[in-house]
């Protein structure tokens, strides 16, 4: 994993929020007041974010008192309370917005993958993002993923080799692609998998026929035409099935015997969830 500072991406997030000052509590709340607010559920689903708001408070104002009653991963419905926060009525208003932002979208995203982890439940298949995420938010999505259940995919292009449609095309074919990919690896003494993606059996064929990978994605297949790519493979590689794959279909691609399905949606189609953070 490409090296990711959490109170890096903290400072950064409090300096585009606060600027040069949080001017409306600076304004009209005495830099003695003290006071409590407790963050609610107005909705349902799996709430992650926690122990990423216990960094944002304590990196906005260490003396700031957090009482949790619910941790990441907690199917939570509406009514429920998470935690409340005690000190500084300026730093909490400081706090507010970023911790809300980062906790509603990231509990949406844990919501939303473990709907798609229960939907294969008892298949044997796995739930994988992609790096269809949001700049600069990407390890913190990614990190919603896996309270959600999901398997992370790669991080980024350095993590992985992996050759899509327009790599294999760009290159002049499945097998340049794949040849080309196993020469840089070792020239330039990575330790990294290659995965292909193919759009037909034709292309998987060909795949079968070099080898030299570690894992094939199906691009698009019907659950019947990765039925048939799955038995071709017979488990010599690994087996991803990805291309619009929703709710409602997943589980008839995860019984093909497929080993991943990436789902984009997780980090894109996602609707946050309602959470608030009200004085006491």
């Amino acid at each position: 994993m490409f090296p990711f500072s959490l109170d890096k991406f903290i400072e950064d997030i409090l300096l585009e929020d606060i600027g040069t000052g949080d001017h409306s509590a600076l304004s009209c709340i005495p830099a003695t007041a003290m006071g409590k607010a407790r963050l609610l559920v107005k909705d349902t689903g799996i709430l992650a974010g926690v122990e990423l708001a216990q960094h944002i408070f304590a990196k906005v104002d260490p003396n700031l008192q957090i009482t949790l009653f619910l941790n990441d991963g907690t199917a939570v419905k509406h009514g429920d309370v998470v935690l409340t926060v005690e000190g500084s009525e300026q730093s909490i208003l400081q706090a507010e917005r970023i911790v809300l932002n980062c906790m509603q979208r990231m509990s949406a995203i844990a919501t939303l993958t473990h709907q798609f982890v229960q939907a294969i439940a008892g298949t044997g298949a796995r739930i994988l993002d992609t790096r269809k995420t949001t700049p600069g938010f990407r390890h913190i999505e990614k990190w919603a993923v896996r309270i959600g259940g999901g398997t992370n995919h790669r991080f980024g292009l350095y993590d992985m080799i992996m050759i899509k449609d327009n790599h294999h095309d760009f290159c002049g074919g499945v097998t340049k692609a794949i040849e080309r990919a196993n020469a840089y690896i070792a020239e330039k003494k990575l330790n990294i998998k290659i995965e292909i993606e193919v759009r037909n059996l034709a292309e998987l064929q060909e795949v079968l026929n070099i080898g030299k990978v570690d894992r094939i994605m199906f691009d698009n297949f019907t659950p019947q035409l990765m039925l048939q790519a799955v038995a071709m493979v017979g488990g010599r590689f690994e087996t991803e099935a990805s291309g619009g794959i929703t709710l409602d279909t997943v589980r008839s691609y995860a019984e093909t015997g497929v080993d991943f399905v990436s789902v984009g949606a997780l980090t894109h189609s996602y609707k946050s969830m309602d959470l608030s953070l009200k004085a006491m």
